[in-house]
């Protein structure tokens, strides 16, 4: 097994922290503003890695993932998606060496061992903060340094 719960669990954090660092300086008339033409905007990116955190964690634990509506609007996404880094940095930190190795159904059937998923949840987050990053950059904010240490 690559990590510990608590490896995953603060690889995680600095992503997520980071992420949400930048989002509370994107203002809340951009929050619609996406890079191309049907891309998602900020607010369905802090959504969709809100909703991801949740659906991994869900498989990981052997449960069956539900849709999560979208946000009204950006600080809602916000919220949203600060409440994912604690409840997500939680669950991944309570995760055992047995736990991790266990096989679960993921992805259309697939099956895998959890800690793959706990791999691949870090680095989805780290592929679509890559995104927001680039955003901010496009409506002149300077983002922040790319994760949080500390």
């Amino acid at each position: 097994m690559p990590y510990s719960g608590q490896e995953y669990a603060r690889s995680f954090v600095m992503h997520r922290a980071a992420l949400v660092d930048l989002l509370d300086q994107v203002p809340e008339d951009r929050g619609e503003f996406s890079a191309w033409e049907g891309g998602m905007t900020f607010r369905a990116l802090a959504d969709h890695l809100a909703g991801a955190s949740d659906r991994f964690a869900r498989m990981m634990a052997g449960e069956t993932p539900s849709p999560v509506e979208p946000s009204a609007d950006l600080a809602e996404a916000r919220e949203r998606l600060r409440a994912g880094l604690e409840s997500t940095r939680t669950f991944l930190a309570g995760l055992s060496d047995e736990q991790l190795a266990r096989r679960v159904q993921a992805f259309g059937g697939r099956e895998m061992p959890a800690y793959t998923l706990a791999d691949f949840l870090v680095q989805h987050e780290a592929h679509h903060k890559g995104q927001v990053w680039m955003m901010a950059r496009m409506i002149g904010l300077k983002p922040p340094m790319f994760v949080r240490l500390g």
